[in-house]
């Protein structure tokens, strides 16, 4: 039954070149979702770029015609207040963190990513005290609200927010977005044909099922995969292929960042390769976010630039959207997000956080059931949720033991006395967001 109150959503990082993609989602949706007051949230450091993002979200607003109040503003408490959809796309440190951790990473010649690797613990560590702030101040000022979280890592970040507030939390990436997307272009279907079956944890994710018309279609993606006509890898990953031998024996479909676990020589060298020319993904996504910047600078300009599809998040947001609508109207829609396990993926604690298909409910989240992974596969889950559940620790309590175990465990972190070294470099260049590890530098 639909819920006609009007809403109040509260972005956290208003200023992403993202949001401009969201606006653009609940507008195609304002029929579903009433919202009077959308209100953008940034820091004074990102507040020019905010600026610029909300004289456009005004623009689109005015557009369509939509009753909707837009609000810019430092204050987090008072965007937060009796809110009812937060939604967080924040990145703690801006872009010059990832570089450095993309920079840090490979001078000690290890993958350098955001969600992955030392990039991916550097990354969690900077931005889960922030999250925890922000489910603190929503337990006084809107206990009630819903906590989207699109915040990279986001699965670790969804699981410190699921095991350390009481804040309904829902984490979504765009990785099985581009899944379920590229699957039906390949098949030739429509869409909403489809039903696949999405399990894993974030960026670490498999279909276990992609169904059209009673049939199970699983093995036709893999083979266009294998021929060459893959449109499930999201723009911001550069093309690559499957080993064919490991592709037609898993009875799976994998994500494209398994190619770090099981390409992981081959991608380190490209990145090398890559870093000669002074070049990486990070330096990439800077330029793409300077241009967006500059379109969205243009008065003229009411609707979202073709160019942010380029950006590895695109669809994101009107899925973002959708996940919105679906709980605020009891849709009970199947969709890929971060939740609590519940026993969904046999061999992981109950209350960790998995990326899976889940029914949506205004109430909670209902992850279903998937069929028992191979031994083999759920051995690699299993390591990378311990390296998660370390990461966690470590950037909460600022515990170094658990950081080292943590990345020592990382198949994709080489171990040797060089963690060392670039764990402290990472604390050194980001002890403004990581001051619990402070210690770390007395020593």
């Amino acid at each position: 039954m639909t819920n006609k109150q009007t809403l109040k959503v509260t972005v956290i990082g208003g200023g992403s070149s993202y949001t401009p993609e969201l606006v653009e989602g609940l507008l195609a949706r304002k029929d579903e979702l009433p919202i009077s007051n959308l209100w953008l949230v940034d820091i004074d450091a990102g507040m020019e770029k905010a600026k610029v993002i909300a004289a456009l979200t005004e623009r689109m607003i005015a557009k369509v015609g939509a009753d909707i109040t837009v609000h810019l503003t430092t204050d987090r408490k008072t965007a937060l207040k009796n809110a009812d959809f937060v939604c967080s796309q924040f990145r703690a440190g801006r872009i010059e963190a990832r570089l450095r951790d993309e920079r840090i990473a490979l001078k000690y010649k290890m993958i350098g990513q955001e969600t992955n690797g030392l990039g991916g613990f550097s990354n969690a560590c900077r931005t889960i005290p922030i999250a925890l702030e922000i489910a603190k101040e929503m337990e006084d000022l809107c206990p009630k609200a819903w906590l989207l979280n699109f915040t990279n890592p986001s699965g670790m970040v969804t699981e410190a927010l699921l095991k350390h507030s009481t804040i309904k939390t829902v984490g979504l990436c765009n990785v099985p977005i581009n899944m379920e997307r590229g699957a039906s272009l390949m098949l030739g279907v429509p869409q909403d044909e489809l039903t696949m079956q999405i399990a894993g944890l974030n960026h670490l994710v498999w279909a276990r099922k992609i169904l059209h018309n009673g049939e199970d279609k699983l093995e036709q993606v893999n083979e266009q995969l294998l021929a060459g006509n893959d449109r499930m890898t999201p723009k911001n990953i550069p093309p690559f292929s499957w080993n064919e031998d490991l592709l037609k024996n898993m009875g799976m479909t994998p994500c494209a960042y398994l190619r770090y676990y099981y390409q992981s020589r081959d991608i380190i060298n490209k990145e090398f390769e890559a870093s000669k020319n002074k070049s990486n993904r990070a330096d990439l996504v800077a330029k793409i976010e300077a241009d967006l910047l500059e379109l969205y600078s243009d008065p003229t300009l009411d609707t979202k630039p073709k160019i942010l599809e380029e950006r590895g998040g695109a669809y994101y947001s009107d899925a973002a959207c959708e996940l919105m609508s679906s709980i605020h109207n009891d849709k009970r829609s199947i969709m890929h997000v971060n939740t609590r396990n519940n026993g969904a993926i046999q061999g992981l604690p109950d209350d960790c956080a998995v990326e899976v298909s889940s029914v949506i409910t205004s109430s909670e989240i209902l992850p279903l059931n998937v069929a028992p992974f191979p031994t083999d596969t759920l051995r690699l889950i299993q390591l990378m949720k311990e390296f998660e559940t370390l990461t966690v620790k470590a950037a909460i309590e600022g515990d170094l033991n658990a950081a080292h175990r943590a990345l020592i465990l990382n198949p994709i972190v080489d171990s040797g006395s060089h963690i060392q070294d670039a764990f402290e470099e990472t604390v050194r260049e980001n002890i403004e967001y990581m001051p619990a590890f402070a210690h770390v530098l007395k020593k």
